[in-house]
């Protein structure tokens, strides 16, 4: 274990495209959603502690999941568990943890990770992870783990890196927004683009000279603070400050404004399981690629489905392709997979209504 090393945690997303299992009160990350009997936060938890030390990782979540978080990682201390009291992307929060650390130690290497997505080699992604360390403690860099594409995927943002450098560890020319599927198959026929997983890895350093570079205000808005950090005086002052700092996204306020951006592609499989579709991908399947989590099923004439409910519920399904089918408290959810984008907009209106 190095002293060094930290890691802030991502875990203040609702995940509501995985409705109904996945809601505002108990989003996804909180769910065993592969059934491996380790919740997403735990699994994300566990794979890091296996390189960094438990105390140096820090969990961002919305306050009202903070006792949530407690339950899960019963390993974690409270003033490891740092609130939002406002939802504000993921700049601000970055911002937030990267003072707090600095102020612990101003030579630490920090990554950056959502908790919700699924990497199944994790001594590769670890080995990945050491080496992005090693470049960025030597390095005035800022880092990402890109990942290969393995097809023409339009949900995705894409890292484009330069092609000419045959190094591990590549130059990235630019970000590019999620593309149309066209665009997509460029990307994949060009041969340097990687998938943005939203896997960052800096020195605390390099990361707040660059928000100082590029984000002066929201910089200065959070310096105001920095004798609070770290003291009993700290949650009253995000309470009463955080809520104004800008709504923007760390690849926006940061990665693509800055020149000094590098990405390894990464050598593990990875998914973000954004969506029902991406967990069926994951899930061990039978025969007529049916994917069943915790329930007991008689089928006819269904393949292709995805199949869920709360406690072994008995499901029979005949004449289904290609469907979600979620049973969960007072919800059933039986929805195309190929319209599950919708999902959030169905959420939005029930909500409205």
């Amino acid at each position: 274990m190095n002293k060094d090393y930290y890691a802030i945690l991502m875990a203040g997303g609702v995940g509501s495209r995985f409705w109904p299992v996945s809601t505002t009160e108990f989003p996804k990350q909180f769910h065993d959603m592969l059934g491996s009997g380790e919740t997403l936060i735990q699994k994300t938890f566990s794979r890091l502690s296996k390189l960094i030390p438990a105390e140096n990782i820090y969990i961002l979540t919305n306050e009202k999941y903070n006792q949530i978080v407690l339950d899960q990682l019963p390993e974690v201390k409270q003033e490891q568990v740092l609130l939002e009291p406002a939802m504000r992307n993921t700049a601000p929060c970055i911002l937030y943890a990267s003072l707090k650390i600095r102020k612990k130690n101003e030579e630490a290497l920090v990554v950056v990770a959502p908790s919700d997505h699924w990497i199944e080699d994790e001594d590769a992604f670890l080995d990945d992870l050491k080496t992005c360390f090693n470049f960025c403690a030597s390095n005035n860099a800022l880092m990402t783990l890109g990942i290969k594409p393995t097809f023409p995927n339009t949900g995705y943002g894409y890292i484009e890196y330069d092609k000419t450098n045959g190094d591990p560890i590549k130059k990235v020319k630019q970000f590019r927004e999620k593309p149309d599927y066209d665009t997509a198959k460029s990307f994949l026929d060009s041969g340097n683009f990687l998938w943005n997983g939203g896997i960052f890895i800096w020195s605390v350093k390099t990361v707040l000279a660059a928000f100082h570079e590029f984000q002066p205000k929201m910089y200065a808005h959070f310096m105001q603070g920095y004798e609070n950090y770290n003291t009993a005086d700290e949650i009253g002052f995000i309470n009463e400050n955080y809520s104004a700092a800008e709504n923007i996204s760390i690849d926006y306020a940061v990665m693509e404004n800055a020149d000094n951006v590098y990405v390894l592609p990464a050598s593990f499989d990875w998914n973000d399981l954004g969506t029902w579709g991406s967990l069926h991908e994951k899930l061990p399947k039978d025969s007529f690629n049916n994917a069943v989590v915790n329930a007991k099923v008689v089928l006819e004439n269904a393949s292709n489905n995805i199949i869920r409910t709360d406690n072994q519920k008995l499901i029979v399904i005949d004449g289904l392709d290609d469907y979600i089918i979620v049973d969960r408290k007072d919800v059933l959810l039986i929805y195309p997979k190929g319209k599950e984008q919708d999902i959030k907009a169905i959420v939005a209106k029930i909500k409205a209504d």
